[in-house]
């Protein structure tokens, strides 16, 4: 293709021309919707934890400093694993590592929902945690990996839809299953089918682009072939070899001179959207019946407002091969910046409502647009390392923001000032990518990130 089917290039470079050349098609989306549903599981757990933070506070199974420290400690685990996962992921495999993540957080998730005393929580929370943390980074990285550059930016920001339909589901199960069957059955439910989605993904192939740092050349063009439905459409000059870096020369490596500025950026970035999202949400119910309203109807306004997520998603979809990543995320970060200030100074239901959803619709677009860009500022040698490293910095913020949320909550006029703090740091997410960052909108991974700079 491109007329140059007699054009001897390097073997690694032929097989990357042949992915990227490929159409998209349904083993493109079902790899999407495989990847998509352990991200709605995931998103499930987490979201679903703030309406239990919220029946634990109400029946008397733990204060609210207690539920701000529970939260805290699945952030906690969310921090490590996305640290162990992006290491594992560069040094093993992107399947290998989010096959085990999916699996340690099915497991302690099922567990948590016998948790004799607050202690107890916090600590199976911690691995929940683990998992979750671990699967979001390397589900985002290999599936950039797998398509065109043409539609990567779009896929990424689909496979994060599905948060918000766990999102949804969550605040669904909350509204219909907490009241009538308790806080521990909700906790139940998602750990059985986020099983069944660690089976069905068993079968799904390794990136091409990790096997060929790795040498597996032979594997990466049948894995090519079969998303691209012939083989490779150049003749090869000569094979690459696999660089070999212990985890230590990796993280060294997203600090050296030319990822430096990115790594800063992706950092901020990170932690002012994740203090801002856990912020926002993991206290949402409980902050809404601190204005007055029944735990019942919070959790009734809580799924209007995460409903507003999914129209976000997509519109953000839309927008990120038409505008640029940078332009996306300045945008929908700084609509939440403005929303979030609405919703903390909300006089009336209409307006809490309007307002939140609004912070809603924007800040998980956003997050699509986050998860789209991460793993194209690194080299796919580093990409599972860095992408993690900068989710686990995120995480930080996320470790931070319930407590800091609860503390808040409860000064006087604690709701304006929780979520102007959530606002601000949206703001700081904005502006991390205004001053620090670089457009990759239109390359592939390699010109993205450097590796090399033309694809045949």
């Amino acid at each position: 293709m491109f007329g140059m089917e007699e054009t001897l290039v390097k073997r690694d470079q032929a097989i990357i021309n042949s992915l990227e050349q490929a159409s998209v098609g349904k083993r493109h989306y079902r790899l999407l919707v495989l990847c998509g549903l352990g991200w709605l599981f995931d998103a499930m757990d987490i979201l679903i934890l703030s309406y239990v933070v919220a029946a634990m506070i109400a029946s008397g199974f733990a204060g609210k400093l207690e539920g701000g420290l529970i939260a805290s400690s699945n952030n906690l685990g969310l921090f490590f694993g996305a640290v162990f996962s992006g290491v594992i992921a560069d040094l093993w495999g992107r399947k290998r590592a989010f096959q085990l993540t999916l699996l340690i957080y099915s497991i302690f998730s099922f567990l948590s929902a016998f948790s004799w005393n607050v202690g107890s929580m916090e600590l199976l929370r911690f691995f929940t945690g683990f998992g979750l943390g671990g699967e979001l980074p390397v589900v985002s990285s290999l599936l950039s990996e797998f398509i065109p550059s043409r539609q990567r930016g779009r896929f990424v920001v689909l496979l994060e839809s599905f948060w918000a339909y766990g999102g949804l589901l969550a605040a669904l199960i909350a509204y219909l299953v907490i009241p009538n069957w308790g806080w521990r059955t909700a906790l139940m439910i998602g750990a059985i089918p986020a099983l069944y989605v660690w089976f069905l993904r068993r079968g799904l192939p390794e990136s091409p682009r990790y096997l060929i740092q790795k040498g597996r050349y032979d594997e990466a063009e049948s894995v090519v072939k079969y998303f691209a439905g012939q083989g490779l459409s150049v003749k090869v000059q000569e094979e690459g070899k696999e660089v070999k870096e212990s985890a230590l020369e990796k993280f060294r490596k997203i600090w050296s001179t030319a990822y430096r500025r990115r790594t800063l950026m992706l950092w901020l970035l990170w932690f002012g959207i994740t203090f801002g999202y856990y912020g926002a949400f993991i206290w949402l119910p409980s902050a809404l019946k601190s204005m007055g309203y029944a735990l019942a109807t919070s959790f009734y306004f809580s799924v209007l407002i995460t409903a507003a997520q999914i129209p976000g998603y997509f519109l953000a979809a839309y927008l990120i091969e038409k505008i640029g990543r940078r332009a996306v995320l300045f945008l929908f970060l700084g609509l939440s910046a403005i929303f979030a200030t609405l919703f903390a100074f909300s006089t009336s239901q209409t307006s809490l409502i309007i307002s939140g959803s609004l912070m809603s619709f924007f800040n998980l677009g956003a997050w699509g647009a986050v998860y789209a860009y991460t793993p194209e500022n690194y080299p796919t040698g580093i990409r599972g390392t860095g992408s993690g490293a900068a989710a686990a910095f995120g995480r930080i913020g996320g470790i931070i923001a319930p407590y800091a949320i609860a503390v808040a909550l409860g000064l006087e006029k604690g709701f304006s000032i929780a979520y102007s703090i959530n606002a601000m740091m949206f703001l700081l997410a904005a502006l991390s990518v205004v001053i620090l960052g670089r457009e990759t909108k239109g390359k592939t991974l390699e010109q993205a990130s450097g590796e090399f700079q033309k694809v045949i």
